[in-house]
């Protein structure tokens, strides 16, 4: 399998200096885990940012560090400024690819609801990620849920409604509740039912105004 390639370069800077990198477009990150030294590295910005952004979350990129063969590792720890939410950090973990591991993965909520769509219900996401279990190769960006079967507001979706991508096993109780819709609230439609009401009075009004005035017209 074909991984995205990520070339990096061993990092001296450390603490409050790296903000020197930054200002060179230069983003300072660590590596470390399955049989590896801790080691701080520098990344460029531009080229990380696009890899971030092809490749997903959870993803396994092959890191290649100077010479040396390169080395599997998933984007672990994303640092982001509470502002700008541009990327500060990155740590990227060493894995053994034929090790399993157990991980969060986000819900994709994919179809379109009837209760939704038709009926003005708003869907509920009981839960927003479920735990799973696959090698790092197998790992995916997130398992989707489709919420076409969501007709009314009496049925709710459970984890075992997921698509799991083969190779990937489910670790949170397939029991679980994951999904539903919510029926609008009573007031809300109330709301809609006066406005249509008045709307349609106002028309009356207005028809019989007319009409009143085309008789007084007939009449003089």
């Amino acid at each position: 399998m074909t991984r995205p390639m990520l070339s990096v370069r061993p990092r001296s800077l450390r603490g409050k200096k790296v903000a020197t990198l930054r200002r060179a477009g230069t983003l300072p990150g660590v590596v470390y885990g399955a049989g590896i030294e801790s080691q701080p590295i520098a990344i460029d910005a531009r080229e990380f940012e696009v890899l971030h952004r092809q490749a997903g979350r959870n993803a396994v990129v092959d890191l290649q560090l100077d010479a040396d063969k390169p080395l599997p590792v998933l984007l672990h720890v994303i640092q982001e400024h509470p502002v700008t939410r541009k990327t500060i950090h990155v740590d990227f973990l060493a894995v053994n690819m034929e090790e399993e591991r157990t991980l969060d993965v986000p819900i994709l909520i994919v179809g379109e609801s009837e209760a939704v769509d038709k009926q003005g219900g708003v869907l509920l996401h009981l839960r927003d990620a479920v735990l799973i279990r696959a090698k790092p190769d197998d790992i995916p960006t997130g398992v989707e849920l489709d919420i076409s079967s969501l007709v009314d507001f009496d049925q709710t979706l459970h984890a075992s409604d997921l698509r799991i991508p083969a190779g990937v096993t489910l670790v949170t109780d397939s029991s679980e509740a994951v999904a539903r819709v919510q029926a609008p609230r009573l007031e809300e439609v109330e709301a809609v039912a006066e406005a249509e009401e008045v709307t349609e009075g106002g028309e009356a009004a207005e028809g019989e105004a007319g009409a009143e005035a085309t008789e007084e017209s007939s009449e003089s």
